[in-house]
């Protein structure tokens, strides 16, 4: 093929964008730019009953957060709009009356029972094709004019070509893909209420629109038959397909809510990172060599090809999505983890205002200690909390209280911890400084180092699981560091 790349996007607004749409917005995605060419975004909203505005605008929020800017569509435009199926209902029904003055399409006045009726006398004598019995097909045109003249209520379907041989699919993804056209009756491709079916109204955008490649899961390879059935009437050129594998959990079977979060904006909300995301989804399926896992989005965007999709179904690791959210954070540049992370989740956890301000060196040395340890941006709050509060205000975990501030020994270790320190001078105080004279402790007191630490660690910081704590205790300052220790001998003194 030598047209231009051209894929699509096309979204039902009846819901949430959910993990299996959100792969296969980022394929095309990165299909089109890896081609240099044009993705473009359509929403298929004939559903009436289901499709909402309110669900449009999930969408396209779901799709900006991803990252995947798409080149037509909503609120961009371009030269093959309108680009939502309700603004195209006039394109669908010329096309319609077209094939139907060309002999391709006729009118089909049978009734519900008619069809039932039908069908049952096809099961009766056995007969292996039970579809549509083309009832209608050779209906003379002047009564079929007078019965639609009439006011009578009709479907048109499409004239599946008799003797027609296989249909066969040349999937980017499955190989050769064969059906049997014998199988396939004579389908609807307008209601009787006026609106388009889906496998016509598609191939008519996708004609129209001049799409080159579909990229789309593969529940939508048995509808593809009919389809070229379509592209051949309408005298259109059948673009490549590529059927996607479905999504399983960790379980075997298709994912749903009952495997965790489903729509885009849940895991948005939960703090991934869209990169991260977007890498992860991309893996679902497709690799970049076999081996390389953390993937930036603009070598997905350069190196993706459909020959490098998967056949087999894709399972949904949670636990591999997290080690992957981590990895990004880890590799931020600092300032950008202090101002896209660091600092709002800082503000969201009420550890300090919007308007706080901080020496800028101090800030990057605590980035420094927080930034490895955080998975999800929430993590971040978590681990910093301690260098963020002064001694009043310090929060003290129960259980690291209970564990680190108890015990016959726990006043020695505090008092003379508080010694070691107050004998610093400035010029000393620094974190290797630090951890240097406190190392003594444990021999000198003949105490388990362990027991020794986790009492110091326990006062300075609150917790257990603070970060280092030479660094911790350098980047409180000697004030408060010592104001903090005087706090907790007070409190264990309570407790002991």
């Amino acid at each position: 093929m030598t047209r231009p790349v051209r894929v699509r996007f096309a979204p039902s607004p009846t819901g949430k964008l959910h993990i299996g749409g959100a792969r296969t917005a980022i394929y095309n995605w990165a299909f089109a730019r890896a081609h240099g060419g044009s993705f473009i975004l359509r929403i298929d909203d004939t559903d009436p009953t289901r499709s909402t505005d309110e669900n449009t605008q999930i969408i396209l929020r779901a799709l900006r957060w991803l990252g995947l800017d798409w080149d037509e569509g909503p609120e961009i435009g371009g030269a093959y709009g309108p680009y939502a199926q309700t603004d195209r209902v006039e394109l669908y029904r010329e096309a319609a009356e077209r094939l139907m003055a060309e002999g391709k399409a006729y009118p089909c006045f049978c009734t519900p029972e008619m069809l039932e009726a039908d069908r049952a006398a096809a099961r009766a004598r056995k007969d292996p094709y039970q579809g549509y019995q083309r009832r209608c097909r050779c209906l003379d045109a002047a009564e079929a004019k007078a019965r639609i003249a009439a006011g009578e209520p009709y479907v048109i379907r499409i004239k599946v070509p008799e003797n027609r041989g296989d249909v066969v699919i040349p999937d980017a993804v499955h190989g050769e893909v064969r059906f049997d056209a014998k199988e396939l009756d004579d389908f609807v491709i307008f209601r009787s209420d006026g609106t388009p079916t889906y496998n016509f109204a598609t191939v008519c955008d996708d004609a129209l629109m001049n799409i080159s490649h579909v990229i789309r899961g593969d529940d939508h390879l048995s509808n593809t038959p009919r389809q070229v059935i379509v592209y051949e009437a309408l005298g259109a050129e059948v673009p490549v397909f590529a059927h996607i594998s479905m999504i399983l959990g960790a379980d075997g079977k298709k994912l749903s809510k009952r495997h965790g979060a489903t729509s885009v904006e849940e895991y948005r909300d939960q703090g991934y990172l869209a990169d991260a995301f977007v890498n992860y989804l991309a893996l679902l399926g497709w690799s970049l060599d076999g081996d390389t896992t953390l993937i930036p989005r603009e070598v997905l965007a350069r190196e993706f090809s459909l020959s490098r999709i998967s056949k087999n179904p894709a399972t949904f690791d949670p636990k591999k999505l997290d080690w992957m959210n981590a990895e990004y954070i880890k590799s931020m540049d600092t300032q950008a983890f202090i101002q896209s992370i660091l600092l709002p989740q800082l503000q969201a956890s009420a550890l300090i205002s919007s308007d706080a301000q901080f020496d800028s060196s101090w800030l990057a040395r605590v980035a420094a200690l927080v930034q490895p340890r955080t998975k999800m941006p929430a993590d971040a709050a978590v681990v910093a909390a301690p260098l963020f509060q002064d001694a009043e205000h310090l929060s003290m975990d129960e259980a690291s209280v209970a564990k680190g501030l108890t015990g016959d020994t726990v006043g020695l270790v505090l008092h003379r911890a508080q010694e070691i320190l107050s004998s610093l001078d400035n010029d000393n105080w620094h974190a290797q400084a630090l951890d240097t004279a406190l190392e003594v402790l444990p021999e000198e007191l003949e105490l388990k180092k362990r027991l020794v630490f986790q009492t110091i660690r326990v006062a300075l910081c609150g917790n257990l699981v603070s970060p280092p704590l030479g660094e911790s205790i350098e980047l409180v300052g000697k004030d408060d560091a010592l104001a903090r220790i005087t706090r907790a001998i007070a409190l264990a003194e309570q407790l002991n």
